[in-house]
């Protein structure tokens, strides 16, 4: 697709915003119902986002939101891959600012300027006009608000899961990112995975034939991190105070999405949810907490288990779980299924119609790969090329994989691998899901967020 013109100028993106920013949170509205069922398309798409590439960047100039232990890592990752500055730093802590200026100067950086005067500073980093991209690396209540901040301020966002809690946050950063022609890209580190990076070669190769069912997953016990005091555990266990239904589901789903191109050909289109009883929490609580704690007197909402199931406009079905207060193991489970065969993941395993023996799955081994064996053919050539700098870093090397793409994009001018729309979908199923638990499992609409563009079939 050919490149869009670039006519606005920093100073116009911020007149732009100061415009509409009154009637951004009504814009919000005007496109969902109360229901999630979306408004008619918008017939005018010349505002779009989709195969819009990145203005290209001798050098990435960055700015981090949020210096915690999640922005740390994005930030030792960054400083990892050539070609990028780090000019600014913000967080509501000095402390943390302060070491996040230190690594940067460590990696051999000039020291970057820090924001560290409330909760509001965020503001003053955006305005700055040293800025190509900025990491949102804070609670989920602050994404929206931030990454409409970064994207008004001329510079596009990258943005931490998920990135909107709510249909009306999904539909802000759409409308942003069309108003400004910045991208607000998901920091979805899952989708770049060794696992998830193969099944999609596998299945873009034709080697599960077509496509019918997924099943994803959100399952790790966080138990005694939601009850730290400090880090996450300040705010992610607030989260199971008020809400019941799906609280994370992009790290599962975000790879699915990716191998029914979902936006792309295919939607989601709706969901239906149930949560089972809401013990986990309590009995670790009671289990593990002095008497007189104060969080023995705390109630939760959300269920230990939320099962949501949600069919494409191509009839497609995926079944997507989460579940952070159970004692099982660390699962995303990533099985998908074809008219050829199925792969499903914890342990990464493969069955092809027609193998011998006929009935037991057949392993994928990252680490026993031969010459025309699957992991030889359809390990991405980003890991093949990365894997001995990225495996020493967050998450089994996901992390800097993710970032490397997202650099090489802006750097080469290049249509980033996710964008807004998807933001929004792979996030839509939080809210959603509390809509449909609250009503008795019934079947909630997925908005369009592409207003009509995803049946475009894109390279």
């Amino acid at each position: 697709m050919a490149e869009k013109p670039r006519s606005l100028s920093r100073r116009q993106l911020l007149q732009a915003a100061a415009g509409t920013a009154a009637g951004a949170g009504l814009a919000g509205h005007a496109h969902a119902g109360a229901d999630g069922s979306a408004a008619p398309p918008r017939p005018d798409t010349s505002s779009s986002m989709i195969g819009v590439p990145f203005e290209r960047h001798a050098a990435v100039r960055f700015g981090l939101i949020g210096c915690g232990g999640r922005g740390q890592s994005l930030l030792r990752d960054l400083l990892a891959i050539d070609g990028v500055e780090v000019k600014a730093v913000c967080d509501i802590v000095p402390e943390k600012v302060e070491k996040a200026q230190g690594l940067v100067t460590k990696a051999g950086q000039a020291r970057p300027e820090g924001y560290a005067r409330g909760e509001r500073d965020y503001e003053n980093l955006c305005r700055r006009e040293d800025l190509d991209l900025v990491y949102v690396a804070t609670p989920w209540n602050w994404h929206v608000r931030m990454a409409r901040a970064v994207m008004e301020s001329g510079a596009h966002a990258g943005v931490e899961v998920p990135a909107a809690t709510t249909i009306e946050g999904c539909w802000q950063l759409v409308d942003a990112s069309e108003r400004t022609q910045r991208h607000c890209i998901m920091l979805e580190n899952c989708c770049y995975g060794w696992s998830e990076m193969l099944v999609l070669n596998m299945i873009r190769a034709g080697e599960l034939g077509e496509l019918t069912h997924a099943e994803c997953a959100y399952i790790h016990d966080l138990r005694s991190l939601l009850f730290e005091d400090r880090g996450e555990g300040l705010w992610r266990r607030f989260e199971h105070w008020r809400r019941n239904g799906n609280l994370y589901p992009t790290h599962g789903l975000g790879p699915v999405a990716r191998y029914f191109d979902v936006n792309r050909g295919d939607r989601f289109e709706y969901l239906v949810s149930m949560s089972s009883p809401s013990l986990g929490l309590q009995a670790y609580r009671d289990r593990t907490l002095p008497p007189g704690d104060p969080k023995r007197m705390e109630t939760y909402d959300c269920g230990d288990m939320n099962t949501s199931l949600i069919k494409t406009a191509r009839g497609r079905t995926v079944v997507l779980q989460h579940d952070t207060v159970s004692p099982r193991p660390y699962s995303r489970i990533n099985l998908v299924s074809g008219t050829k065969g199925t792969i499903r993941g914890y342990p990464d395993r493969l069955f092809l119609d027609g193998q011998q023996p006929h009935d037991e799955w057949q392993p994928i081994e990252k680490e026993k790969r031969t010459t025309g064996g699957v992991e030889d053919r359809f390990e991405d050539p980003l890991w093949k090329k990365l894997a001995e700098t990225a495996t020493k870093s967050g998450h089994g090397g996901m992390d800097y994989i993710m970032s490397w793409r997202l650099v090489e994009c802006l750097r080469e001018g290049l249509i980033p691998d996710t964008d807004v729309y998807d933001a929004a979908s792979w996030s839509a199923p939080g809210p959603l899901s509390e809509q449909s638990v609250a009503n008795r499992s019934a079947s909630v609409p997925f908005p369009d967020f592409t207003r009509g563009r995803w049946s475009e079939t894109r390279t």
